[in-house]
């Protein structure tokens, strides 16, 4: 899809780009871009664009009757090498060639290309077979950035152990002020950190930067045309408000000065320094800037002054300046939306809308928030757990709403239900409340209890809750449920209450089992069974009144 979001924020005055050069950046013609920056215009909309504003979106808002083209490869294509061979010739126009074209679809029985495509494709082909690209050097329009080929070396002081170090090389393409820096990878986040300090450095920003093809920096990158910028190099070219034009595979003259340089700085740093030894990488670093300043100092054998003395007199006063705050590194990852409608980051569980269950989403972490998205819109925000892993980060909304009922009860609000159906049935709440960890894990419990009181009514609850006090001094939901199935709460014996009045009176006193007590003669199982529960609690004299 067109970068359309991409196009309105590099058409901002400020950044004062062309059209073409808007259009090699998103990887779109030109034409293009001015329909897009027309119908901009047209529908009032500029940048900054709200964070809802995607893409998709704005190709619905800004062009509501396009209909999708006929796909260009299930056209005939033109035979490059025949248009080659032709248009040198004299009297020889695309016109002509297009001419010539459309009569060799209409006998093919091929659909052919409109004049502007074929000559757009024509020109693509010529493009991809230039030597050179021309590249205006203006002050302060932008930096070529690379990581140079010679890697130094960094010895462990114990064990001798060489780590080889990379190099980072950017130069200001008008002053060709350098910038150079050591890491011990060529990963995103060195090279984040890298431009970070680069930026720094020059104090300022220009209004393009063109990296190299590495992985850290583009993707997608099996031709010039299939390029795509990875996420973290756009957000980070969008807080500097810059743009990242990628030079092409294969073709060193796009960026000709990062290249030069990085021969003259391999000359005058790595070469410089290959009989000296560094035990780590801030000391490498250090040698790199004291040799840095050097080369830049150095004045030019060809023209007058030098680069650090162009740069400061021409190219600085140019630069846009540093935005307030400092770029936040962050890291993108890819997570699946569980059934709890939360996401997992490094053992931490974060909410998500419910709606979003199963749903493929994208994180963006930093060092203190984790932002989540679906389809490039954001739908949730965090603050960053810290400590033992299996915490969790809920926001009340993203949860189904008879979840967020739960949230609104307590304890104090399910005792004071409870006490208002009757003594013993807050008797049994206040038990089951006590009897977790902590007491939000009792919650469902008492709500399922005192939900009985709907399908048994209240005084069979509150019976029902006097029975299992006899028994137990901690009874569950269970126990009460049990009871009421079994239509045990109907009457409570004499018996029963001969026990609860034991069991007031005595809880210190020496006990044995009911069958050390047992008489000769009958008795059911069911009875020997309650006594010796009782009577394990009693003491000797009244467990044998019991069973006499």
């Amino acid at each position: 899809m067109t970068k359309y979001r991409e196009i309105i924020r590099l058409a901002q005055p400020e950044l004062k780009l062309s059209q073409q050069k808007i259009a090699f950046s998103c990887g779109v013609s030109k034409k293009t871009v001015n329909k897009v920056l027309k119908a901009a215009s047209e529908k009032n909309v500029s940048w900054p664009l709200p964070a809802s504003y995607t893409d998709a979106f704005l190709e619905g808002l800004l062009f509501p009757g396009k209909r999708e083209q006929a796909d260009a490869s299930k056209r005939c294509m033109p035979n490059y090498e025949y248009v080659r061979k032709e248009l040198p010739k004299n009297g020889v126009n695309k016109k002509l060639l297009w001419t010539e074209y459309l009569e060799e679809c209409r006998l093919s029985g091929e659909n052919p290309l409109m004049y502007s495509q074929f000559c757009y494709y024509i020109q693509q082909d010529e493009q991809k077979r230039r030597a050179t690209m021309h590249i205006s050097r203006k002050p302060g329009e932008q930096i070529e950035v690379d990581w140079a080929g010679n890697l130094a070396a960094i010895n462990a002081p114990d064990t001798g152990e060489i780590t080889p170090a990379f190099i980072f090389v950017s130069v200001l393409t008008y002053s060709q002020y350098p910038y150079v820096e050591a890491f011990l990878d060529e990963k995103e986040g060195s090279w984040i950190t890298t431009h970070i300090h680069m930026y720094d450095h020059f104090g300022g920003v220009t209004r393009i930067l063109v990296p190299d093809n590495c992985k850290t920096a583009v993707t997608h990158n099996k031709n010039w045309n299939g390029q795509r910028i990875n996420a973290v190099n756009q957000e980070m070219a969008e807080h500097y408000n810059t743009v990242i034009i990628p030079a092409r595979i294969r073709s060193p003259k796009d960026k000709p000065n990062a290249e030069g340089t990085v021969g003259n700085i391999s000359t005058w740093i790595t070469a410089a320094l290959r009989n000296e030894q560094f035990f780590s990488l801030p000391e490498l670093n250090v040698a790199i800037k004291k040799k840095l300043e050097e080369f830049s100092r150095k004045p030019f054998q060809k023209k007058e002054g030098g680069r650090y003395e162009i740069f400061r007199d021409e190219e600085l006063p140019l630069l846009a300046k540093l935005p307030d705050a400092l770029y936040e590194l962050a890291e993108w990852k890819t997570a699946t939306v569980q059934f709890n409608y939360h996401i997992s980051v490094d053992g931490m569980l974060y909410s998500v809308p419910y709606e979003y269950i199963r749903r493929k989403v994208d994180v963006r972490i930093t060092e203190t928030t984790i932002e989540i998205f679906y389809n490039k819109n954001r739908i949730a925000s965090h603050r960053r757990l810290r400590g033992r892993k299996g915490q969790y980060s809920t926001v009340t909304e993203h949860m189904p709403e008879d979840h967020q009922k739960y949230l609104e009860w307590n304890g104090d609000r399910f005792r004071s239900w409870a006490a208002r159906i009757g003594y013993n049935t807050n008797a049994v709440i206040n038990a089951i409340l006590t009897s977790k960890r902590a007491e939000q894990q009792s919650y469902r419990s008492c709500m399922r209890l005192l939900k009985l009181a709907d399908k048994y009514s209240v005084d069979r609850l509150e019976a029902a809750c006097e029975k299992a006090l006899i028994y137990t001094a901690s009874p569950s939901y269970k126990n009460i449920k049990n009871i009421l199935v079994a239509r045990q709460d109907r009457h409570v014996s004499t018996d029963d209450a001969d026990i609860r009045t034991i069991t007031t009176q005595n809880s210190h006193a020496i006990t044995r089992g009911a069958d050390y007590y047992r008489r000769q003669g009958t008795m059911t199982n069911k009875e020997s069974k309650s006594r010796q529960l009782f009577c394990t609690a009693w003491p000797l004299q009244k467990c044998r009144r019991l069973l006499l």
